[in-house]
C-alpha cells in the first residue's frame, strides 16, 4: 500500500475545490429563496398600509356624511324655531339644537384628527411601497449573480471531475476501497494533513510508527478522527 504525500494531497485539493463550489451551487438557492421570503413580507406590509389608508379614508368620509347630516338637522331645527306653538317646543328644540352643534363639534375635530392620520399613513405607505421595490430590484439582483455563478461553478466542477478522475485513477489498485469508502462517509473532510507528528483535521498527536508509515508513503488512518493522512508538503 504505498501512496505518495504529493499524490493524497493533489486528490485533498480536488476534493476540497469541489466540496466549496457545490456549497456555492446550493447557497445560491437559498439566498434566492430568502430574498422570495422577505418580497412576500414586503409585499404583505405594502397591501396592509395601503389597505388602511383606504379603510381610514372611508371613515373620514363617513364622519363627513354623518356631519353633514348633522348640520342639515340643526338648519332645519333653526327653521321651525319661528313656527314653536309654546315656550316648551321652543326650548325643546334649542336643547336639540345645542346638542346637535356639540355632536357636530366633536365630529368636525374627529374629521381633522383622521384626516392628519391619513396623511401620515400615506407617507407610511409610500416608504413600503419604496421597500417593496427596493426588495424587488434585489430579488432580481440576486437571481441573475445566481444564474452567473451557477455557471462558471458547474463548468468548474466538471473540470475539477476530470481531474480528480485522472488523479484517482493513479492511485494503487489495494488502496482505493479504502480511499472511497472514507471519502464517501465523508467528502473533503476525510483526509487531513499531519503536521509535527498532529493530526490536523482533529487536533490529536499522531503515534511515532504511524509518522513513519507516512514518512514510507503507506496508507494512514488517524485513530481518533478516521482521516485519511498525509505529511504536510515541506
Amino acid at each position: 500500500m504505498a501512496v505518495t504525500a504529493e499524490a493524497l494531497r493533489e486528490l485533498h485539493r480536488i476534493h476540497r475545490q469541489l466540496a466549496d463550489l457545490h456549497e456555492r451551487l446550493e447557497r445560491g438557492p437559498r439566498q434566492v429563496k430568502a430574498r422570495q421570503v422577505n418580497v412576500s413580507k414586503l409585499t404583505m406590509a405594502q397591501s396592509t398600509a395601503h389597505d388602511t389608508v383606504l379603510q381610514t379614508r372611508m371613515a373620514a368620509d363617513q364622519k363627513q356624511l354623518e356631519l353633514k347630516a348633522n348640520d342639515g338637522r340643526i338648519v332645519d331645527w333653526k327653521a321651525k324655531l319661528n313656527g314653536c306653538s309654546s315656550n316648551k317646543e321652543y326650548q325643546t328644540l334649542l336643547e336639540q339644537i345645542a346638542a346637535a352643534e356639540m355632536a357636530g363639534s366633536v365630529l368636525a375635530d374627529e374629521i381633522l384628527e383622521t384626516l392628519e392620520r391619513i396623511d401620515q399613513l400615506e407617507v407610511a405607505a409610500g416608504q413600503a411601497e419604496e421597500l417593496l421595490k427596493s426588495g424587488q430590484q434585489e430579488l432580481l439582483k440576486c437571481r441573475d449573480s445566481v444564474v452567473q455563478e451557477t455557471q462558471i461553478a458547474s463548468r468548474d466542477i466538471e473540470r475539477l471531475e476530470i481531474e480528480l478522475a485522472k488523479a484517482e485513477s493513479n492511485l494503487p489498485a489495494d488502496l482505493k476501497g479504502d480511499y472511497q469508502r472514507v471519502i464517501h462517509s465523508k467528502g473533503a473532510e476525510g483526509m487531513a494533513e499531519v503536521e509535527e507528528q498532529v493530526c490536523l483535521g482533529c487536533g490529536q498527536q499522531i503515534t511515532l510508527n504511524m509518522q513513519n508509515n507516512l514518512m514510507l508513503n503507506k496508507l494512514v488512518f488517524c485513530h481518533s478522527c478516521g482521516c485519511l493522512l498525509y505529511l504536510v508538503e515541506s
